[in-house]
């Protein structure tokens, strides 16, 4: 027994063995997922030294090694930011909303703050300085500019893009919402009690657990499967077809409807039946909401809801496939797994994180300016919208100037930043407009849409030239590889005087191989 530790005593070792907080929860994920195998019961779950010796061997302390090894000795560990654990790089606000290519708040941070090391030997902007995001995604450099005491000015051709950052910024009557959010929680559970999807959700579960425990018992089945024990494809597809007996007879018994009786938006697509009435039923809910912050705020998180409502499968939320209607063999849980029968549970898991996120970005924004506005930053007149709907920062504006930019552009043929949210752009009808996307990912990566890409990007650059003071810094988060930015840097005017390479870790696509991006550090050329 001298080898076996509790979770606690594991955490403890394994901290000091490899120079780095290791949490108990981090050694429950190892267990759980059968990256270690577990000693003892449930009630008294024990790690063997030599089993959790031998995985950090394997996995930990050459990581840096082998993604020098595939992308060169240039790359920057320093900004990998490896030492942040998952909450703090999605910290307060910045989880309000899931997005795809936003990239995390410490790379803002570093490059914004006063701070220098070895690889930032001077600082580059001051409090009070105005900071321009002209692909503002979902409002990260806003955030984290406010963070900081700078000025910030966000632009996004995507108007859900627009509206999540400013929720992120907005400012709250928090017990307006709560007591709002709490209104709409009690009406959907009662509109729930005229139904029966609660109830067959419930008696649906309590077949999954009986089922999942005498068949994928966690976590020796997903041991064994790393072992090469189990075939997981075969055995998970028949025991997925011996389960739908039990499903089909119970959605027969609870009457439950699950084709909608339209097929034309993402909505009717993409969500039950049962799923798509609650959803209509919340957001009606919504619209009778007296103060706009708060309806504005409960919005997003009735998108925020929906979207990990869809009816896909957990190992496709990413890129959805084809829309699941019965149980599954989820290889992501290493069990069968359903599609979600009502929103009810995340509604209100997700109202009440959204209200302590905002609690905790109020204890550290400070009283700047920030704003997204929809539009092409291609020709966006800055100076004008300013003057036009913010006439208070319009002389600081104009008297300043805009000190520099942080921003990633989008990449080449990666993402559609507006299919992403379909079903928000359904739910709230916003104006679409996927024809000024840059670089979107339906117009591919071939040389015609590379060179639109060059194009576009130097175009947005060379608008907003006009409105940034004389000695400005450009920053730009990008990967390069088809080599691209030296052409945009020349048809802006402007020249690289610095290149940041970093490794980017914690993807969360299912593609986690080796992968770096360049922060280009650009000025007048």
């Amino acid at each position: 027994m001298q080898d076996l530790m509790t979770i606690k005593e594991a955490s403890i070792w394994a901290s000091e063995y490899i120079g780095k907080n290791v949490t108990p929860s981090n050694i429950s994920y190892l267990i759980q997922y059968g990256r270690i195998p577990k000693n003892g019961n449930n009630g008294n779950a024990y790690v063997n030294r030599y089993d959790l010796e031998k995985y950090y061997k394997l996995n930990h302390g050459t990581k840096e090694d082998r993604w020098k090894k595939q992308l060169g000795d240039d790359l920057n560990w320093r900004l990998s930011f490896s030492e942040y654990k998952e909450s703090e790089t999605t910290k307060h606000v910045h989880r309000l909303h899931p997005y795809k290519g936003k990239f995390i708040p410490q790379l803002v941070e570093y490059f914004l703050d006063k701070h220098t090391d070895n690889f930032k030997n001077t600082s580059f902007f001051n409090a009070g300085d105005i900071i321009l995001d002209p692909f503002c995604g979902s409002g990260t450099t806003l955030v984290q500019a406010s963070e900081l005491n700078l000025h910030s000015i966000g632009i996004d051709v995507s108007a859900f893009n627009a509206f999540i950052s400013n929720v992120k910024i907005g400012k709250y009557d928090i017990d307006d919402v709560r007591k709002s959010a709490n209104i709409i929680t009690k009406k959907l559970k009662n509109f729930l009690k005229e139904r029966n999807n609660v109830e067959f959700e419930n008696r649906l579960l309590d077949e999954l657990k009986n089922f999942n425990s005498e068949f994928f018992p966690s976590p020796k089945f997903k041991y064994k499967i790393r072992k090469k024990e189990i075939d997981e494809k075969s055995y998970g597809k028949q025991k997925s077809e011996e389960f739908l007996n039990i499903y089909w007879k119970l959605i027969d018994d609870y009457k439950i409807e699950l084709i909608q009786d339209k097929n034309i938006t993402f909505l009717d697509k993409w969500f039950l039946k049962v799923v798509r009435d609650e959803i209509d039923f919340v957001f009606e809910q919504i619209k009778q909401v007296q103060n706009l912050e708060t309806k504005k705020l409960l919005a997003l998180i009735l998108s925020r809801t929906i979207r990990s409502c869809r009816a896909t499968t957990h190992a496709d939320l990413g890129t959805l496939k084809d829309p699941v209607t019965s149980t599954y063999y989820c290889k992501k849980h290493g069990k069968i797994c359903k599609p979600l029968f009502s929103i009810l549970s995340w509604w209100n898991r997700y109202s009440k994180d959204t209200i302590n996120r905002i609690l905790q970005f109020k204890q550290l924004r400070t009283e700047t300016f920030q704003k997204c506005f929809v539009g092409d930053s291609r020709t966006f007149n800055i100076f004008k919208k300013i003057n036009d709907n913010h006439l208070e920062f319009s002389d600081i504006l104009k008297n300043n100037k805009i000190a520099g930019i942080f921003s990633s552009p989008p990449y080449v043929g990666l993402i559609d930043y507006h299919e992403q949210h379909a079903y928000a752009y359904d739910l709230f009808e916003f104006a679409r407009k996927d024809e000024l996307e840059i670089g979107s990912l339906y117009k591919g990566q071939g040389l015609e849409a590379q060179k639109s890409y060059v194009q576009g990007v130097s175009d947005v650059l060379n608008n907003c030239k006009r409105f940034l003071k004389i000695d400005y810094n450009v920053f730009l988060v990008a990967n390069d590889k088809f080599g691209l930015y030296p052409k945009i840097a020349k048809l802006s005017k402007m020249k690289i005087v610095n290149e940041y390479k970093r490794p980017v870790l914690n993807r969360v696509e299912k593609d986690r191989s080796a992968y770096a991006e360049i922060i280009f550090h650009m000025k007048e050329g």
